[in-house]
């Protein structure tokens, strides 16, 4: 199932931007920092180079957690719109009544 695949690779990558926030950001403060010598900076920056890109926050996406869909995500509940119908429908969601659709 190439979808569930998705929402673990993803889960992977949340956890990898966990890991790596406070050192990404420590180094953009040396970057950014003119007052520093402009050889710091380029270590810096090299160094945030080397770091894996999927710790990067950029690279999260917002999926689905049922079928890692990509497209149509209500934040809230975490699942696509297709999802929230049928789990609707099913009267699985709390506060959600079908009426017509």
């Amino acid at each position: 199932m190439a979808k569930k695949s998705m929402v673990e690779r993803e889960k992977k990558r949340q956890k990898l931007v966990a890991r790596d926030a406070a050192k990404r950001a420590a180094l953009k403060v040396i970057i950014s920092d003119q007052s520093k010598p402009m050889e710091e900076r380029f270590r810096a920056s090299l160094k945030l180079a080397q770091l894996p890109r999927n710790g990067s926050a950029t690279r999260l996406h917002n999926r689905c957690q049922l079928t890692g869909r990509p497209h149509a995500y209500y934040r809230k509940l975490k699942v696509s719109r297709i999802m929230l119908r049928e789990l609707g429908s099913a009267g699985q969601l709390p506060g959600v009544v079908k009426s017509s659709w």
